[in-house]
């Protein structure tokens, strides 16, 4: 890495920035609902604008990179996604405040991809394992610390967050245009052996097996159901038990110091113990009893205590799910990482639509129809371990 490590710190912090937004949200949700009078699929559709733009821009923009450069895209992505920010700090009405997502979407399209196709560019095969996992350690930190920021700025007023993370991403995005350096060296020998070995077995078919199928299955029902309880959540406790903004803000910033200690201190610990797939099972099992027991709980405790236990679960899950996929192959990485992108996106959009029209309707379906389909998926873990992928020499 070297000389280019001052890049890569550069490449966390635009990744980190990016997904701090998109969890800034999260804990306002419910007072601009109850502002503007809004229904909770209005503001379901809110929520899933920003991945339905996203999904949808990540390969016009994946190929735009490669044309222009990372550095370009990137820049623009930070700027793009201040003034995402600002219109939603500025926003009165409900067509403004779904623009606002939108361009928040397209830039961390531009953003994040981006900035893993650099992070490759600038880092030889040997360090692309360990720079690629501190980017999505940045893409985690920024989901997991997102709700919590939001809700401790939003005590000043519920505009402050996005002020604030407006801000940020001008600073950034000047960091990077002044500091940030694209590798111009490519090693030709490392694009020709990656190139031949796409050819010969980077397609689709070749990783269409029933147990990889299954675990691209559970990349979009953990997504599915981290959205379709997230998005909703600040609503729920606040129509239901009647937290306020500090409880709320509370109750993410301990999940974010616990998933941060999970994912950075104990992962590798856990899967060392008891291996990827039954971590997966018990993630999967914990997440659908917790959920359920939400919707018949008593007192604020248990609803913290299950809360805490199904954003922990969800934050061991996927990376446990990403660690087993990227083990099946080494020559279909690319493919492999994009099928997990996308399918990710599609659970991004289709969780918070589904939970907002369900409250609509009754207030604890959302989250019953949610236990289903993770008790569901606990059930298919088995199917998978009869079926072991075999990680590639």
């Amino acid at each position: 890495m070297g000389k280019n490590k001052k890049s890569i710190y550069i490449l966390v912090v635009s990744n980190f920035l990016i997904c701090l937004g998109i969890g800034l949200v999260i804990p306002v949700t419910p007072f601009i609902k109850n502002e503007f009078h809004y229904t909770t699929s209005q503001m379901g559709v809110m929520t899933s604008l920003f991945a339905f733009a996203q999904f949808v821009a990540s390969p016009i923009v994946g190929k735009m990179s490669d044309k222009v450069g990372r550095k370009p895209v990137i820049v623009i992505g930070l700027f793009t996604y201040a003034i995402s920010e600002f219109i939603f700090a500025i926003a009165t009405s409900l067509p403004i405040f779904n623009i606002s997502r939108v361009i928040g979407g397209l830039s961390a399209a531009m953003v994040v991809p981006t900035s893993m196709a650099l992070g490759s560019d600038l880092t030889t095969l040997k360090e692309r394992a360990k720079v690629i996992g501190w980017l999505s350690a940045a893409f985690s930190g920024g989901l997991i610390l997102g709700p919590g920021l939001g809700g401790i700025l939003a005590g000043i007023t519920y505009k402050t967050p996005f002020y604030f993370a407006g801000a940020l991403g001008i600073i950034s995005a000047i960091f990077t245009l002044f500091l940030l350096k694209e590798n111009k060296e490519v090693l030709e020998e490392e694009a020709l052996e990656a190139e031949k070995k796409a050819q010969e077995q980077g397609s689709i078919k070749s990783i269409l097996t029933l147990p990889m199928v299954m675990l691209f299955g559970m990349i979009l029902v953990s997504s599915f159901g981290l959205q379709g309880f997230e998005s909703i959540y600040s609503i729920y406790v606040n129509q239901v038990f009647n937290f306020g903004l500090s409880t709320i803000a509370l109750v993410l910033t301990l999940n974010g110091i616990i998933s941060l200690i999970l994912q950075v201190a104990a992962f590798n610990w856990i899967i060392n113990k008891i291996g990827e797939m039954r971590l997966i099972s018990i993630a999967f099992l914990l997440s659908a009893v917790c959920v359920f027991w939400i919707t018949q709980a008593h007192s604020h405790v248990e609803v913290i205590v299950a809360t805490l236990i199904i954003f922990s679960s969800f934050d061991l899950l996927r990376p446990a799910i990403t660690t087993l996929l990227t083990k099946s192959s080494r020559s279909n990485q690319g493919l492999i990482n994009g099928m997990n992108m996308s399918l990710t996106s599609i659970g991004n959009v289709i969780g918070p639509l589904m939970s907002g029209a369900l409250m609509d309707w009754n207030t604890h379906y959302p989250y019953l129809v949610v236990t289903v389909i993770l008790a569901a998926s606990y059930l298919l873990t088995f199917v998978v371990r009869k079926h072991p992928i075999v990680p590639a020499e």
